[in-house]
């Protein structure tokens, strides 16, 4: 049975985009636990954003995701009517809403790991054990601190606390928890860049007005913006965990699916126009 290479194109296509919604409930179950901890009088209506950035963020992408696969693949032209065009821009526009919330929410998450204060008493984290006190293993991640696992996580003998929670770590540590709260920071910051000079293709295409100039602005800005990316993905893969630099990496490969769309769209307003 011979398998046409455009199907499997498409179906590489849609498997990268089920594996993004699946990373929805991985990241709901990594901040769930987190949130436990960090908030253990309960999270109020507006810290839900702070504690669940990373869900509603990619929650909120992968449906920006498939919008610009319906326009730029999966809808003709002759779909396009009044109700189509208003149903898609009103869903991309809560889309952003909620990817700019989740962006302050990725703000407000690295200012909170720069609140700490020196954990006095303590030089051995096994002096801990059994007064629920957690190790902050990563950015955003805890491990509660037992007799089983109290000489694995650090073998220093100063630590500092998170103001506010039971969870302490060491320096190095906490340099490495800062790091990766600024690399998800700029990474957030980035992806509202690349959309919005995406956004830009698109509406352009539209008007089959995405020539010279605009093509050639747009394609030096993704450059640069994709580049920051891929060091983003290299940089939780060196110091972050698994989770970080996979869903990262899939959402690069997922938008080069978008780009070229784009491309095979321009295509194909050429050889009608010709």
């Amino acid at each position: 049975m011979k398998i046409n290479g455009r199907v499997l194109y498409q179906l590489f296509k849609y498997s990268i985009y089920t594996l993004l919604t699946i990373n929805i409930f991985v990241f709901f179950g990594e901040e769930w636990a987190a949130a436990r901890l960090e908030y253990p009088g309960g999270i109020s209506g507006g810290e839900i954003f702070k504690a669940y950035a990373a869900t509603i963020d990619t929650a909120a992408w992968v449906v920006l995701l498939l919008m610009f696969e319906l326009e730029t693949y999966v809808l003709e032209d002759r779909h396009f009517t009044r109700a189509v065009t208003v149903s898609l821009h009103t869903l991309r526009a809560v889309c952003y809403l909620f990817i700019v919330s989740a962006f302050y929410g990725y703000v407000t998450d690295a200012a909170y790991v720069y609140q700490t204060s020196p954990l006095t008493g303590v030089s051995d984290l096994c002096a801990l054990v059994g007064q629920n006190w957690s190790y902050a293993t990563t950015f955003g991640e805890y491990a509660e601190i037992s007799a089983s696992n109290c000489t694995s996580f650090s073998t220093l003998d100063t630590f500092v606390r998170f103001d506010g929670v039971t969870a302490v770590v060491d320096q190095p540590g906490l340099a490495a928890i800062h790091f990766l709260a600024v690399v998800d920071v700029i990474n957030a910051g980035v992806w509202l860049l690349v959309v919005l000079v995406l956004e830009i293709d698109v509406r352009l295409q539209e008007k089959n007005r995405f020539e010279g100039l605009a093509l050639y602005l747009s394609t030096v800005a993704k450059v640069v913006l994709y580049s920051i990316l891929a060091l983003a993905v290299v940089a939780w893969m060196v110091t972050g965990d698994f989770v970080d630099w996979w869903d990262a990496f899939l959402w690069l490969v997922a938008f080069v699916f978008i780009e070229l769309n784009v491309i095979e769209w321009r295509q194909e307003s050429h050889e009608e126009t010709a």
